[in-house]
């Protein structure tokens, strides 16, 4: 942390400077840099204030036995608890691209009209999440279904953490109920998976040949926007030819600006495959369910009828009342998944 804290006081005195906004990308660099170090030191500096007070709490305690000496007692230690707590859930996030913003893309899978139903529910779910975390969420790219809902749909979700706290939603998601589209009001199975990579930073430098390796195709846009939108090919397809990682925007009515995102997104995703090569070892090694993306195991049930309850399949953590859930309230189970990483290096450790 010292190390930290000298990095933080460096960056404010040249932010003092009259000279430091002459370099408006430098500028914007270190500032970024100094949101990220208080985000790390700011948690820590609480925690030590945290336990000083303690300290003071329990040597005044030894000479007052009075109720409201134990009662302030408790409440610092349960305040310290959750602090620590934070940390901890923090210590999970070690790799660099947690700290970033996050492309989610849900996509729907087997079932049908209710799988392209429930596809456009978990995108609602999810930007519920970043607007009730305070998360700015725009708009990538959007293929809605025939009848009802999406096939496919992007999200850019900007904000602290973003990636650390989402890249545990990567995998299939099913969902269980009563099909509001079979008129025999039968039960139904419909899967969608989720997939979450890191918005990288510009100076992160991936090898991409852009003359060779990537096909560009222009098509019109199928989303919102009005009819300039849609009777102009200004929607930008890029596919990775050796790899076949494809991204695309639509939510510009620049081409120009669509291309340029499409190639950011592009980015992101073969810095993510980079990353999954990189683990891989470990992942296998201390099982690792959630390195999968599209097209792998279930890893969250979400149960509508006839019982009801949102179940993690790695976790284990469940509640019995779906609708909150999908209504944004997810912070109980992307913590229960972190935790979870947590023990379960912890104990692959120790049988090292």
């Amino acid at each position: 942390m010292p190390a930290k804290t000298a990095r933080i006081a460096e960056i404010n005195d040249k932010m003092a400077g009259n000279d430091f906004w002459n370099n408006p990308e430098r500028a914007r660099q270190q500032t970024d840099e100094l949101r990220k170090l208080k985000t790390t030191v700011g948690p820590l500096k609480k925690l030590v204030s945290g336990g000083e007070d303690l300290q003071v709490l329990m040597e005044f305690a030894e000479e007052d036995d009075s109720s409201e000496s134990e009662a302030e007692l408790t409440t610092t230690v349960e305040r310290l608890t959750a602090e620590i707590d934070r940390v901890e859930l923090q210590a999970t996030m070690s790799n660099p691209a947690d700290g970033c913003a996050a492309y989610l893309t849900v996509q729907a899978g087997e079932g049908g009209t209710d799988s392209a139903d429930w596809a456009q529910m978990l995108l609602r779910m999810y930007a519920r999440w970043a607007e009730r975390s305070g998360f700015k969420v725009e708009e990538i790219d959007i293929s809605p279904a025939e009848e009802a809902g999406i096939r496919n749909a992007t999200i850019l979700i900007t904000g602290e953490f973003v990636y650390g706290y989402l890249r545990g939603e990567m995998g299939n998601h099913r969902l269980i109920r009563i099909s509001p589209f079979d008129s025999a009001g039968r039960r139904h199975t419909a899967f969608a998976a989720v997939d979450v990579v890191p918005e990288i930073d510009d100076e992160i430098d991936i090898d991409i040949n852009w003359d060779k390796d990537i096909k560009e195709d222009t098509y019109r846009a199928s989303g919102a926007g009005g009819q300039h939108i849609n009777k102009t090919e200004s929607a930008v397809r890029l596919t990775h030819l050796p790899t076949g990682v494809v991204a695309a925007c639509q939510n510009e009515r620049s081409q120009h600006k669509n291309r340029a995102t499409a190639r950011k997104m592009l980015t992101a995703k073969l810095y993510q495959i980079e990353l999954d090569k990189r683990e891989a070892e470990v992942s296998a090694r201390h099982g690792e369910k959630t390195k999968i993306g599209f097209g792998g195991q279930t890893v969250r049930n979400y149960v509508l009828h006839p019982d009801q309850f949102v179940k993690d399949t790695r976790s284990g953590m469940k509640v019995g009342n779906p609708q909150p859930v999908l209504d944004g309230d997810l912070d109980q189970f992307l913590e229960a998944y972190l935790r979870w990483t947590l023990a379960d290096a912890k104990s692959t450790d120790d049988n090292l």
